[in-house]
């Protein structure tokens, strides 16, 4: 940050394009181009009851506070978080095991991974799926939650369950899941982290006329140039390819970076 502050980078903080000023306040405030990486950084859920109890995460948050935020280093860090002794982890992807095993870190006595479809379809990486059991993660694998339960102080303490059996593969080319009837049971949790993918951040495209995304909300662009259906404005990043790397976002602003270099030279 100090580094691009020397080169001549104006940061401004506490800003939330798209709420305090639209992008074509921007335009009018002066600006010429405008790139947007804002990201995919919007957390999904299950959608099932209960999921507003306490100690319910989503997997950015809990990865945030307890890494970024140093929420392991609390009360030196004035940054809480609760890790309860029974942690289920939902997901099957590398976000999954971080977190998990993060749980682990943060004094859980039982770590679960709870995923919907077998092994063999979870979308993590072999390693990571590998040092997660060595270090002690507990699998329930084929099945899924479908409601939380609380105590009258708000806070988890439970949650329904189904097994599931694979059937037809499905868009993605993995063997759907599907619900076997009557498997229901109840597994005692008191802290749960939802790892099941982000969305595409959609306040500045709801707010830009003209700016077209696709179906899952993402900002279409040319991929050689980041060029959006907007004049003067690109995109990169997770707000463009979905949930990706940051190697492609940092490929994708050096892209935008020379077009709008030559744009700013040509407009």
């Amino acid at each position: 940050m100090d580094y691009l502050e020397k080169l001549g980078v104006e940061i401004k903080t506490s800003f939330v394009v798209g709420m305090l000023w639209s992008i074509d306040e921007l335009f009018k405030e002066g600006y010429h181009a405008v790139f947007i990486g804002t990201g995919a950084g919007l957390p999904n859920f299950m959608r099932i009851p209960g999921e507003n109890l306490n100690g319910i995460y989503s997997a950015n948050e809990y990865l945030t506070r307890s890494n970024l935020m140093k929420a392991y280093d609390f009360p030196n860090y004035d940054t809480p978080i609760h890790s309860g002794k029974n942690v289920v982890v939902l997901g099957g992807g590398n976000t999954a095991m971080d977190s998990v095993r993060t749980a682990l870190r943060l004094g859980a006595e039982n770590a679960y991974i709870m995923y919907r479809r077998s092994r063999k379809e979870m979308p993590a990486r072999l390693d990571e799926i590998h040092h997660a059991e060595q270090e002690g993660v507990q699998f329930h694998l084929l099945t899924t939650p479908i409601k939380y339960n609380g105590n009258e102080d708000g806070w988890v303490t439970s949650m329904e369950c189904l097994k599931m059996e694979l059937g037809e593969p499905d868009a993605s080319g993995r063997r759907r899941p599907v619900p076997i009837e009557g498997s229901n049971f109840v597994m005692e949790v008191d802290t749960v982290v939802v790892a099941i993918g982000n969305s595409s951040n959609p306040l500045v495209p709801q707010t830009t006329p003209g700016l077209e995304v696709n179906k899952w909300g993402n900002i279409i662009a040319d991929p050689e140039t980041m060029r959006t259906s907007r004049e003067g404005v690109w995109a990169g990043g997770d707000i463009v390819t979905g949930g990706a790397t940051v190697i492609l976002a940092a490929g994708a602003g050096k892209k935008a970076a020379k077009d709008i270099h030559r744009y700013l030279q040509n407009p």
